[in-house]
């Protein structure tokens, strides 16, 4: 797991500094490097969140845009309310559309980094239950 860690503070943007300003909407630790913020010329956030092992964000909904993830590293996980969590991997692309109540982040075992570009406002729900959570499995 130490290899592992290293290669997410080593990752294309930086580990990036803790997430203070979330962490009230992740079960465990995060950190957060911001790409590009939104200005007069672009509507999008682009941010590399990077996740300790077991740190997940809580279900969420982004309203008036969409969220697209690009993982860049380790392995976690991403499930939308009512289906079965699908296993993340380097070079995985997730488009999240309008409205979807969704979660992501690490597996149990694995750091876990992705490129977040998003549109749009969040609304922030409850966590990712402790039970619901352990019982993903990476087959």
């Amino acid at each position: 797991m130490q290899e592992q860690a290293a290669q997410i503070r080593n990752n294309l943007f930086d580990l990036g500094e803790p997430n203070v300003a979330y962490a009230k909407y992740f079960s465990g630790q995060s950190y957060l490097q911001s790409i590009v913020a939104p200005d007069d010329m672009v509507d999008v956030n682009i941010s590399s969140v990077s996740f300790e092992p077991a740190c997940r964000n809580n279900w969420h909904i982004h309203h008036n845009g969409y969220q697209i993830l690009i993982v860049t590293a380790g392995q976690g996980w991403y499930q939308e309310a009512g289906k079965p969590a699908w296993l993340l991997q380097s070079g995985d692309v997730v488009v999240i559309k309008a409205g979807v109540n969704h979660w992501h982040g690490a597996t149990q075992n694995s750091w876990f980094t992705h490129l977040a570009v998003t549109k749009g406002t969040s609304e922030w729900l409850e966590p990712v239950s402790d039970s619901d959570y352990a019982k993903l499995h990476q087959d």
